[in-house]
């Protein structure tokens, strides 16, 4: 977590929130990683500290971006041997240079619990009374966050900026030609695969792997590829296994270190798709920056390094970017 002898405000001050550079070229800005498109075919991906959630971006969490950039490093790492990633280099701890995909264009989310708070969640759709879903079918008398019969996919369209996402099924990707039934089927054993993997370490450091979403691509060999990040706080969502037992039978919702935090301390002042979202407190944000380094040290075993305070984020990426493409900042 991170020292608790962290002043807030300059924690706050000092998070990264603008990364466009313009001696880099094809800039594009998503909801938390800007993104440079070079001609040769990689893509550089700096991971800020802006903090989305229902689709919006609401504020900036210190440590966010490298907590993101680093444990997606651990799990790539971790899992090439069941699918190929796109990273060719790191040259910051909030940069990501990757080989250009042409992106698949369904998220493969895999569960194996009945939770979430989303619209598109499946505990988000068991309670309002839907039964089928994602071409599953669930009993009667279920609980949020109990543990389901068996790993599920539940994939969903790729929204456009501004959009949401929408829950699809396996039958309707082939029937409408999002996919072929060979791609199909190669994500979702990959994905399958995938999570396995994440679920046994994530386990062996007291956590449980509860969900996660996958973002594919094609290379230039024709290779699926898995992109963007794996099993992150921001992709997936983490229980600490310890409390689980004792949390379910009281009714609770499971301690956690991941994005599910904040969208429930939203959810619970506000309905976040009809009404305006209040301003995150500061320690509520440091609250959310704490469990995401957590996290971090539990899943990976290692010591988060804070930043420095002798340089800004901004500068000190701008600097390694600098380095790592001269040809681009020295004209």
């Amino acid at each position: 977590m991170p020292k608790a002898i962290f002043d807030s405000s300059a924690a706050l001050a000092n998070c990264l929130t603008d990364a466009e550079f313009p001696e880099l070229p094809n800039f594009q800005r998503g909801k938390v990683r800007d993104s440079y498109d070079f001609p040769d075919g990689r893509r550089v991906m700096v991971a800020t500290d802006r903090q989305s959630a229902f689709d919006i971006v609401l504020a900036a969490v210190p440590f966010k971006g490298q907590v993101l950039n680093e444990t997606a490093l651990f799990w790539f790492q971790k899992t090439r041997d069941i699918c190929p990633n796109h990273v060719i280099d790191y040259p910051d701890p909030n940069v990501a240079v990757a080989k250009r995909l042409d992106m698949l264009p369904v998220e493969m989310v895999v569960r194996d619990y009945l939770t979430g708070s989303t619209d598109t969640s499946i505990w988000s759709m068991y309670d309002r009374g839907m039964r089928f879903m994602y071409g599953h079918e669930f009993p009667d008398g279920l609980v949020k966050n109990q543990k389901l019969s068996g790993t599920i996919l539940t994939p969903t369209t790729k929204a456009d900026a501004g959009g949401h996402d929408d829950p699809i099924t396996a039958e309707e990707i082939i029937g409408q030609n999002i996919l072929s039934r060979d791609v199909w089927e190669e994500l979702a054993e990959k994905s399958i695969a995938l999570f396995a993997r994440g679920r046994e370490i994530a386990a062996s450091n007291g956590l449980i792997l509860v969900n996660t979403k996958y973002e594919f691509g094609v290379d230039a060999n024709g290779q699926i590829t898995i992109a963007d990040e794996i099993h992150t706080p921001d992709s997936s969502r983490y229980w600490i296994a310890e409390s689980y037992e004792a949390k379910m039978a009281a009714g609770e919702n499971p301690d956690s270190l991941d994005k599910e935090f904040l969208r429930l301390w939203i959810s619970e002042r506000c309905n976040p798709y009809k009404d305006d979202i209040p301003e995150i407190p500061e320690e509520t944000l440091m609250e959310f920056s704490g469990k995401y380094v957590k996290l971090f040290e539990q899943v990976t075993g290692r010591n988060f390094e804070e930043p420095s305070g002798d340089q800004s984020i901004r500068d000190r990426v701008r600097d390694n970017l600098a380095r790592a493409f001269p040809d681009h900042f020295n004209k």
